[in-house]
């Protein structure tokens, strides 16, 4: 089961373990939370409730290419709004590539796929100098990073090198050639993805680079009645290649996004949260199941996107349940497994629910 939230956000419980299960909802009293500081949530500006209504609807839209994703479509809409990357874990044939599209069209920004082989060069995704011989100078051909949404497919197939190519672009949004940055569009997004089963031939991502996602989504096999409508969709005669005739439609913008980008600086964190944040992630570092706890750019990252979970809920303010919601798919690919413990079958996500467990939550 996802770890994400699935539904709209004024529909299920952040705070649950398991969030498409729990239908409660986490716009009602939470007077005992610390990040409580108003008691209510507080009326916004029209442009910041246009846009929130926007960014929600795209999961709804998405949701007519890509059947029972809903809560993998709610972690792209935070990595947007924290301006972050995203690892997308999953088997083959659960539509990552088709999220990602569908995503692009509802949000009406460019999108490029880069299929990652052994055989694949760091020019390849960057771009390269090309020789005019009329001019006699070398130009620049842009490569497929720039773009808005960059679908780096099967990243831990390519070696070292060419992953290494993305790290610049990830980490300050530009590309150097011979010295000269060059920036890239904004939004500029990554989003890897990587099959969990089968690691023969591959080139797992380095501590380091892990680090640079802001999360890792776990993409899980539909459910029945989720297969079954994609099944009807295919009998029916839905192409993949042609999102229009599914009647996928832009319905946010990046006007919008930069609407909500402003209103998500606005979203208050009192210092019982922020103390709460430091304290997970300074307990990640005493777990004797893991030898990688998480760092200080790890917290940031928790508190960036609890604090965009907090916005598309509708509040001004970050309650401890916002935390918990983003702990495990921010920070399940920032803490590194003992030996000992992936002998015993231990999990990242099991310790990290360990932690929240005992960790005493604020009030």
């Amino acid at each position: 089961m996802t770890d994400l939230p699935a539904s709209d956000p004024t529909g299920p419980d952040p705070s649950s373990t398991d969030p498409v299960a729990d239908q409660s909802d986490p716009t009602g009293d939470q007077s005992g939370s610390a990040g409580d500081q108003s008691g209510s949530t507080a009326a916004a500006p029209s442009a910041d409730a246009g846009a929130r209504a926007s960014l929600r609807s795209l999961r709804t839209e998405v949701a007519k290419a890509v059947v029972g994703q809903d809560a993998a479509v709610t972690g792209l809409v935070i990595a947007l709004l924290c301006r972050g990357h995203v690892l997308l874990e999953g088997v083959p044939g659960v539509a990552k590539t088709l999220l990602v599209r569908a995503l692009a069209a509802a949000l009406s920004v460019d999108t490029k796929r880069v299929q990652f082989t052994p055989d694949l060069m760091p020019g390849d995704v960057t771009g390269s100098l090309i020789y005019d011989a009329r001019s006699g100078e070398f130009s620049f051909r842009t490569g497929p990073v720039f773009t808005n949404l960059l679908l780096a497919d099967e990243i831990n197939r390519t070696p070292p090198k060419t992953q290494a190519a993305l790290l610049e672009a990830m980490e300050e949004r530009q590309v150097s050639v011979e010295g000269a940055p060059r920036a890239l569009p904004d939004p500029f997004v990554v989003v890897a993805t990587q099959n969990p089963v089968e690691y023969e031939g591959t080139y797992p991502l380095p501590e380091a680079q892990l680090d640079r996602f802001l999360l890792k989504i776990t993409m899980p096999l539909p459910a029945r009645d989720d297969e079954i409508g994609v099944l009807q969709r295919h009998a029916d005669g839905f192409d993949p290649r042609d999102l229009a005739a599914a009647g996928l439609r832009p319905v946010a913008g990046v006007r919008d996004l930069a609407a909500a980008r402003a209103g998500v600086r606005d979203v208050r964190l009192s210092p019982e949260v922020l103390g709460y944040v430091v304290d997970l992630a300074r307990a990640t570092r005493e777990s004797p199941s893991l030898r990688l706890g998480v760092s200080p750019r790890g917290a940031t990252a928790l508190m960036s996107t609890a604090r965009a979970w907090a916005w598309l809920s509708g509040r001004d303010y970050v309650s401890p349940d916002d935390v918990k919601a983003l702990a495990r798919p921010t920070l399940r690919h920032r803490v590194e497994l003992r030996p000992e413990a992936e002998l015993e079958g231990v999990t990242a996500d099991a310790v990290l629910e360990q932690v929240l467990g005992s960790v005493a939550v604020p009030r």
